[in-house]
């Protein structure tokens, strides 16, 4: 099963992560910024894609700050160890284990 199969606000929410860490592609960018008017509508209310997660999950304004520390001293830790870290799988268990629907 798709991870984000009847949770498309989960899918907002690993982009959330992955723009925190400097890891959202451009694509991905883009596309995000093409549904800010459909996301608008869906949630009443105007903005980017980003305000609109921040406002419906009642998240602090700098909480990427914070994501992002989490990050790099992550990475940092296992470049010492000699380890890989990769961004999707990062953000996909910092939502899991944050912001579990």
């Amino acid at each position: 099963m798709d991870r984000y199969t009847g949770k498309p606000f989960l899918r907002l929410l690993d982009c959330y992560v992955l723009n925190a860490i400097g890891a959202l592609g451009s694509q991905q960018a883009a596309a995000l910024a093409a549904m800010e008017p459909k996301l608008g509508e869906v949630y009443g209310m105007s903005g980017g894609w980003q305000d609109i997660v921040v406002e419906q999950m009642g998240f602090p304004h700098d909480l990427p700050v914070q994501i992002r520390a989490i990050w790099d001293a992550g990475k940092a830790r296992a470049t010492q160890l000699g380890q890989a870290v990769d961004p999707q799988e990062f953000a996909r268990q910092f939502v899991d284990t944050n912001f579990t629907q």
